[in-house]
């Protein structure tokens, strides 16, 4: 079987999804795509956007099972997928979770089964930070198996009975981990500096760093090679982002190569208690989340001033810059530069320009590929910023 992870409703995920398939958001520790790679022991590859498949192929053969690429892979999943026919889907409750195909565009007259175990999928971009425990611990428990932490310096303090795991070359010095309500992982080479205190389940990926005397309330999930620092509270970073300083980042989910400014705050809750509602691309209007708490979404290469105040349920596009006193509005589309005040387009060969000196701090290279990428966002939501 060759299995192949396919988007499914993207644009409820947008802005997230204007620069990667749905398989790719973090989600706990790994991303969705790599759970299922370290469950089926194998490569996957992708079927998404025409404009994002020079970055994220697609590799078909004749035996083909293709996976929705929001759900989260289960063993009682697995085994039923495995289970599929040619010209069978699996579905939950109407949702699609996979399909077993000689040719991948042939999805017609295919015959439902129904899957009557649990699933943990990400449909909308408030599921990241909302259901991010499940993940996190399932990720957790499926990484560390079998295996020896490294050393926990005797400097921190560790309450609760639950687990502090240390990847090769992570450090902490002088620092509170409480493990009551979840595991704690710290991945390769980061480090979380002294006087922080930190609330499982939480991770922090591969380079990541917690600055000194940070405030880490979970589930919370930083990705690889970020910074984060001040007050956060269930919350997601995708990766290569940075929060460095004081402020409050409350359940919010922040894509790659996003930078908030010192003392960058976000209301995750309306003074009046109410239900959040966030604007949807899908529906093309603000639409319900269910929640009381929701924050901040934002999507790759945006970024905040100093002293930037978000409002409760604030959804940023791909390479914004938001700046200036005054809460700007909720709903701020890719590409755009100002605030409260106003904003005007930001052109996009400027845009272009810090992409490529950020992703280089990195040692990463904004390559014809990104660009391209880049060039298409910019196409596709020219009509919000008119």
């Amino acid at each position: 079987m060759n299995y192949i992870l396919f988007d499914h409703q993207r644009e409820r995920l947008l802005p997230l999804t204007f620069t990667r398939p749905v398989c790719e958001i973090r989600f706990g520790i790994l991303t969705i795509k790599e759970k299922w790679e370290r469950l089926l022991k194998t490569t996957l590859s992708f079927k998404t956007e025409d404009y994002l498949s020079d970055k994220f192929p697609m590799h078909e053969t004749e035996d083909n099972v293709l996976i929705n690429g929001g759900v989260c892979p289960s063993e009682e999943l697995l085994i039923a997928i495995r289970k599929l026919q040619f010209g069978q889907r699996l579905v939950k409750d109407g949702l699609p979770l996979a399909y077993r195909s000689e040719k991948v565009a042939d999805v017609l007259d295919l015959s439902d089964m129904e899957f009557n175990g649990e699933i943990l999928a990400v449909q909308d971009p408030w599921d990241i930070f909302s259901r991010n425990g499940d993940a996190l611990n399932f990720d957790f428990t499926m990484l560390t198996a079998g295996r020896t932490s490294a050393n926990l310096s005797q400097t921190n303090t560790v309450i609760g009975n639950g687990e502090v795991f240390l990847e090769e070359g992570a450090k902490a010095e002088a620092c509170i981990f409480n493990t009551t309500n979840g595991p704690i992982y710290l991945g390769k080479n980061s480090e979380v500096m002294e006087g922080s205190v930190i609330r499982g389940p939480f991770a922090l990926c591969e380079g990541s760093q917690v600055k000194l005397a940070s405030k880490i309330y979970g589930p919370t999930t930083v990705g690889p090679h970020s910074k984060v620092g001040g007050e956060v509270n269930n919350s997601v970073i995708i990766g290569y982002s940075n929060k460095g300083h004081d402020g409050f980042l409350g359940n919010s989910v922040l894509g790659e190569w996003c930078n908030l400014g010192a003392d960058t705050n976000n209301s995750n809750l309306k003074n009046n208690y109410d239900e959040v509602r966030v604007w949807s691309y899908a529906e093309d209007r603000f639409a319900k989340t269910g929640l009381q708490f929701c924050g901040l979404i934002m999507g790759d290469h945006s970024k905040s001033g100093i002293n930037t105040m978000f409002n409760t349920g604030t959804v940023v596009g791909i390479s914004s810059n938001v700046f200036g006193s005054g809460f700007p509005r909720t709903f701020i589309p890719s590409f755009q530069w100002g605030g409260s005040a106003g904003f005007t387009e930001y052109n996009k060969e400027k845009a272009f320009a810090t992409a490529q000196r950020v992703m280089a701090r990195r040692g990463m290279e904004f390559d014809e590929t990104e660009k391209a990428i880049l060039s298409t966002v910019f196409d596709l939501t020219k009509r919000y910023r008119n």
